[in-house]
């Protein structure tokens, strides 16, 4: 099975993405859509910012490696009966299903960075997208302080050595990298625009609990504490992990979890 796609089928993500819902509201808000506009969400997970994006009146494509996410998304789709919304399964590295110039505004949203082959994911993204159209991208950024850059480096620490060419999504983060990605497109700087943006994670449950449910239900958490546990250093992840969701929690509630979490908001106006 392609490696990346087995790390997202892993355990549950829509678990953690219950969390997520109200920052996926808030991104889609800023980003101006209308009835009528024809969006690709890519590496949509189970709908986060892909519903929302219907619930506005654009008509949505999907798009996720991860089996278990399309149908979770398709299902929240029937749910909410949306008739302008589907899910499909697709490798960001790879859209060549998906016709030129389809798009008007293209969304990835922590989910393309992930995709191996940055280079062909920024190229992918370009071709889709029409003429006067954007490519919007939301992305983690290496060594922040904040949650999710601090749960993945922690990670690392304990998972073995990557495989032989491996490209850090991380560096999808990094401001030159993504324009050295988008130039191979055929996109010139100006057109490129970069902001620090927040997202917020909202649980309700403590910090602890939280932990617990990162190791039962996100890819690259559950194979940081498989690696750990084999060498006899679970514990001391979970005490890492523990710690870093309770310093970065600002919840007045000592039952509920709220962690703000920075990441780089690309802009591009593909022409």
């Amino acid at each position: 099975m392609n490696p990346n796609k087995a790390l997202w089928e892993k355990g549950d993500f829509t678990r953690i993405a219950t969390g997520m819902r109200q920052g996926g509201e808030g991104f889609v808000a800023s980003l101006g859509i209308r009835p009528g506009l024809k969006v690709l969400d890519l590496g949509c997970g189970d709908g986060t910012t892909a519903i929302p994006a219907a619930k506005l009146g654009a008509e949505v494509l999907g798009v996720d490696i991860a089996r278990n996410l399309v149908e979770a998304g398709n299902q929240r789709v029937q749910d909410e009966r949306l008739a302008n919304i589907v899910f499909q399964e697709g490798d960001a590295s790879d859209l060549a299903g998906l016709e030129d110039d389809r798009f008007d505004l293209v969304v990835s949203m922590f989910g393309a960075m992930f995709a191996p082959r940055p280079l062909d994911v920024a190229r992918g993204m370009v071709r889709v997208t029409r003429p006067g159209g954007r490519i919007v991208m939301g992305n983690w950024i290496p060594n922040d302080p904040t949650l999710v850059a601090q749960i993945l480096k922690i990670s690392a620490a304990y998972a073995p050595p990557p495989a032989e060419g491996f490209v850090s999504p991380m560096r999808w983060g990094i401001e030159a990298d993504v324009a050295e990605r988008f130039a191979s497109a055929g996109i010139v700087s100006d057109s490129i625009s970069f902001t620090r943006d927040t997202y917020r994670f909202e649980f309700p449950c403590t910090p602890a609990a939280l932990v617990d449910e990162f190791r039962r239900s996100y890819g690259p958490t559950m194979n940081a504490f498989e690696a750990a546990a084999k060498d006899g250093r679970a514990d001391s992840l979970q005490a890492e992990l523990e710690a870093l969701f309770q310093a970065c929690n600002t919840s007045p509630s000592p039952q509920a979890t709220s962690i703000p979490a920075t990441f780089l908001r690309v802009t591009i106006a593909v022409n």
